[in-house]
């Protein structure tokens, strides 16, 4: 067999300088990329298709729970993808997360730096010995910088400024989040508006009235009118959760909820399996893939184990490295126990 091994651990320098392979469709960042994911993905069962029909029609949320490799983040992509929508808004949850982060951003730290080195520029060019000439009220004019460089919507906020159609938006890992994040959303998601406190300040004057701020996107800027941002167009939200915690019984009601699952049948999860293995590596890989596909369900009935886990062997095996191989079984077998490390 053909050593596939790219570093060799020898400490021998290559000068001539390696070509990786390609790396495996789903590590690909190109926006191109990002469109196959949601093309790839196929839905488990007719309810998963019907909830998301629901959500669509209610304007309602859709809480998706389920173990790691079920499909939950990839079902965003998919209607995304389908339904024309453009990309998808994604807010990645931790502990940390607060609603503000989701909404907007504004870098006061900058504007302030910003204003101090004007400051300073302008104190510089002051002709020594000349005092300065005062300015009558009438030609004090506004020169603070322009607020709207220095803010930017968040996933939630650009989601809700889209005017022409709704937007996907991904809340991923809601489940981790801090226990008011919910509860906040949830006022968010019945009133339909919120405010940038930054720009409701600003004078009550013509040119203040109207600022456009850049979305999370780099898309075109939204015009914010008086400091608030009304949803004209509700998103499509999807909300994943891998049910590392409980949510509120007020929050509970107010979302559609969708428990996406392995099928327990093994001849059905060997399908799934198989169709999903061609969707991201082509026909080929079907024949190639069908041992470890046996494996995996086996070894998934006493360890907790993700799709993906699945896919990243089929990909080494379509790259001639097989962990199943008998002639060196016992490196092999190491190999493939640390792809296939239990989740729990």
């Amino acid at each position: 067999m053909e050593d596939w091994r790219i570093y060799k651990g020898t400490g021998e320098q290559n000068r001539k300088g390696i070509k990786l392979p390609d790396p495996p469709p789903w590590r690909r960042f190109s926006k191109q990329e990002k469109e196959e994911r949601g093309k790839r993905f196929k839905p488990n069962n007719d309810h998963e298709i019907e909830m998301v029909n629901a959500a669509l029609y209610l304007r309602r949320p859709l809480l998706v729970t389920g173990k790691p490799g079920t499909g939950k983040t990839s079902l965003a992509y998919s209607v995304a993808y389908e339904l024309n929508l453009g990309d998808v808004l994604r807010w990645s949850v931790t502990t940390r997360s607060v609603l503000q982060e989701g909404l907007y951003r504004y870098d006061a730290i900058a504007r302030l730096q910003d204003a101090s080195l004007r400051e300073k520029a302008g104190i510089a060019k002051k002709t020594p010995g000349i005092p300065k000439k005062k300015k009558k009220a009438d030609d004090c004019k506004d020169d603070s910088p322009d607020i709207s460089r220095y803010l930017r919507l968040g996933p939630l906020g650009t989601a809700f400024a889209s005017k022409e159609h709704p937007r996907v938006l991904l809340i991923d890992e809601i489940d981790k989040s801090d226990i008011d994040l919910p509860n906040d959303l949830l006022h968010i998601f019945e009133e339909g508006v919120f405010e940038i406190p930054e720009l409701a300040r600003l004078p009550d004057e013509e040119k203040y009235r109207s600022i456009p701020v850049l979305p999370c996107d780099d898309g075109e800027s939204v015009t914010i009118e008086r400091g608030k941002v009304e949803c004209e167009v509700f998103p499509m939200v999807i909300m994943t959760s891998n049910g590392e915690r409980e949510f509120p019984p007020a929050f509970l009601r107010r979302c559609l909820r969708l428990n996406m699952e392995f099928p327990i049948d093994r001849e059905l999860a060997k399908k799934q399996l198989v169709r999903i293995v061609r969707a991201h590596l082509g026909d080929e890989s079907e024949k190639k893939a069908e041992k470890l596909i046996t494996e995996f369900l086996s070894t998934r009935e006493s360890k907790e184990l993700a799709t993906d886990q699945l896919l990243n062997a089929v990909y080494l095996v379509m790259k001639g490295i097989d962990p199943l191989d008998r002639e060196e079984e016992e490196h092999n077998r190491d190999l493939l126990d640390a792809l296939w490390e239990s989740l729990q």
